[in-house]
């Protein structure tokens, strides 16, 4: 489909030498909004092709997060190979964030199929045309906490274009019913679990999931595990089950006494981006 937007952007200058910042934006026609977006890029190697996208939820995080300093340091010690990273900064993120077609049981995520149409059939092509490519060596998409459940839908949506995907402490409760609920169960009502069970998809993914033993008190189960620990966990036996191509080379990291708070995962990105892009 051919892309209709209006673009005001500033161009990556592709003779920089460094990993640069930059911002840049895109008018989404989805969405029905200007998307801001933070772009850091190392240099772009003469045969572009050789050019890796890594696109992240919650791009307004980006200084916070430390990202450019991250890449500019594993850039420079050859630890990474060439790289754009593509920061979105959110909107309505408790209504673009979430599980594409369905809404949790308060109503938020209603616009995330949105959400997902407008990275893979606006950003996606906008990125290529602004890193002048046809085709990016490889693609990855991450977030934290319900951009990192966004990360994984759109992932597990769109396999043809994203080869990666990095979740940090995933709102992987997002479910349709409460959990006060008498009739509630884990097994029956949160909604990704329930869509990859109906899903006949084996995408060729790669997974990378971090979770801390300190971000919240709640324990569903009474096992004495927090939520975002079980739920990661659970997730990753779920992946196991329908034996996709890579379910035995899932990266699963937990980090004792990790906070649900941008300084951890920020200590944990390095992990995933040699992870991702190493050499």
């Amino acid at each position: 489909m051919k892309l209709s937007t209006i673009i005001l952007a500033i161009c990556i200058c592709f003779s920089c030498k460094g990993v640069k910042q930059q911002q840049d934006e895109i008018y989404s026609r989805h969405l029905q909004r200007k998307v801001q977006l933070t772009i850091i890029h190392t240099p772009v190697p003469s045969d572009k092709s050789e050019l890796n996208l890594l696109l992240l939820n919650d791009g307004q995080d980006l200084d916070a997060m430390r990202i450019k300093e991250i890449t500019d340091s594993l850039y420079n010690k050859g630890r990474i190979r060439p790289l754009v990273i593509v920061g979105i900064h959110a909107g309505d993120r408790m209504q673009e964030y979430g599980v594409a077609d369905k809404p949790d049981y308060a109503g938020r995520g209603s616009k995330a199929v949105l959400y997902d149409r407008f990275v893979d059939d606006e950003l996606y092509p906008f990125v290529k045309k602004r890193a002048t490519v046809r085709k990016f060596n490889s693609v990855a998409i991450a977030g934290w906490s319900l951009g990192g459940l966004s990360a994984f839908d759109i992932a597990w949506n769109h396999p043809e274009k994203i080869d990666k995907v990095g979740v940090f402490s995933g709102s992987f409760w997002w479910r349709d019913k409460s959990a006060d609920d008498s009739s509630y169960s884990d097994e029956k009502n949160r909604i990704v679990f329930s869509k990859l069970r109906a899903s006949r998809k084996k995408p060729d993914l790669q997974f990378w999931f971090y979770a801390g033993t300190a971000e919240e008190n709640s324990d569903r189960d009474k096992d004495g595990i927090i939520d975002v620990v079980d739920d990661t966990k659970d997730l990753i036996q779920a992946l196991e089950a329908k034996n996709i191509p890579n379910a035995n080379s899932i990266i699963y990291k937990e980090v004792s006494g990790a906070k649900h708070e941008i300084p951890y995962w920020s200590a944990a990105f390095p992990e995933f981006l040699i992870w991702a892009f190493g050499k």
